[in-house]
């Protein structure tokens, strides 16, 4: 899950499989692994997934962070509260709020609501964009009115993605739209 979370940036879901099935065909999953191919073997394998010299460095800098900090011990990031694991993943090289926030909750399962594009999208489009466009302006909207559910926050992100890819896409399909009765930009 962590690095399906790095690959993704930027990507589809279906090229970041292929990736990761690449990494997994060359046993090359575990942060062990990771260090010990070269930046450009990790660019080869991942390279389905685009920007792929920039994501094998963040791949490295990560299994290289894992090892300094945790042994490789997965279990013993995941298991320090919210706000100190995403303090930590946050400072690795490669790892935005958006990535960090990701691995909290479907990694750690840890109830933190992710915000992405699709996010923003519908949010805007409703009219409940917060004053600051920021990622903690969003996600506060979020977190300060639904309860701190992580299997709720997982639900309801993937429901967002669903309906921002399959109807209110960047050219939206406002005439199929289950919340066309409340958006403020139909179309």
């Amino acid at each position: 899950m962590i690095v399906g979370a790095i690959l993704t940036q930027s990507a589809a879901w279906s090229n970041v499989e292929k990736a990761i099935a690449n990494l997994k065909a060359a046993k090359a999953l575990s942060p062990k692994a990771l260090r010990r191919l070269s930046l450009p073997e990790v660019a080869v394998l991942i390279h389905p997934c685009g920007y792929y010299n920039a994501k094998a460095l963040k791949l490295k800098s990560l299994a290289h962070w894992l090892g300094e900090c945790y042994d490789d011990n997965l279990n013993k990031l995941l298991a320090n509260n919210i706000n100190h694991l995403r303090q930590q993943l946050l400072s690795i090289h490669g790892i935005g709020q958006e990535t960090a926030d990701s691995i909290i909750l479907y990694a750690a399962n840890k109830p933190i609501f992710v915000i992405d594009a699709y996010t923003r999208r519908i949010i805007n489009r409703i009219g409940l964009a917060p004053e600051s466009n920021s990622y903690t302006a969003y996600q506060a909207l979020f977190m300060d009115n639904l309860p701190a559910d992580s299997e709720l926050f997982k639900e309801y992100h993937a429901l967002l993605v669903c309906l921002a890819k399959n109807v209110c896409r960047r050219y939206p399909l406002c005439q199929q739209c289950c919340l066309n009765n409340i958006c403020q930009s139909r179309y």
